[in-house]
């Protein structure tokens, strides 16, 4: 199963099981977008109101195929606070491409071996230090 969870309210939901009846799947599992929305959209506009840093993991093959999660994230984009996403790294969705595209972007690669220090290197970036 795969869930969406606003970190800020806890509120989590399931929006993808292999019970669910849909075009839109990811392996056996159907997906609800509308489950999906329900959470995503709600919590992006509140961080963009309320936070001082916007993660929103992850913008992927599923994601995208909400209208409502683009139209959110593009929003999102035009704030000035920080942000951190994740990528699906070979998806060649246009909001994905938008994103590697902008000036405004670092890009770090998410591997096996550079996973656990990732962290306090985004920490530094985000504290205006050099990696």
């Amino acid at each position: 199963a795969v869930k969406v969870r606003n970190i800020l309210s806890g509120e989590e939901v399931i929006f993808a099981n292999p019970e669910n009846e849909s075009k839109i799947t990811v392996g056996n599992l159907g997906v609800d977008l509308s489950l999906f929305e329900s959470v995503a959209i709600d919590a992006i506009k509140n961080a963009c109101e309320t936070c001082d840093l916007i993660i929103i993991d992850e913008v992927g093959k599923v994601e995208v195929e909400s209208q409502a999660f683009v139209d959110v994230v593009k929003e999102a984009l035009e704030f000035d606070k920080p942000m951190i996403i994740t990528l699906h790294k070979k998806s060649r969705n246009p909001l994905l491409q938008d994103i590697r595209r902008r000036d405004d972007v670092r890009i770090l690669e998410v591997t096996p071996t550079n996973r656990n220090i990732l962290p306090y290197k985004i920490v530094k970036l985000m504290n205006g230090e050099s990696i």
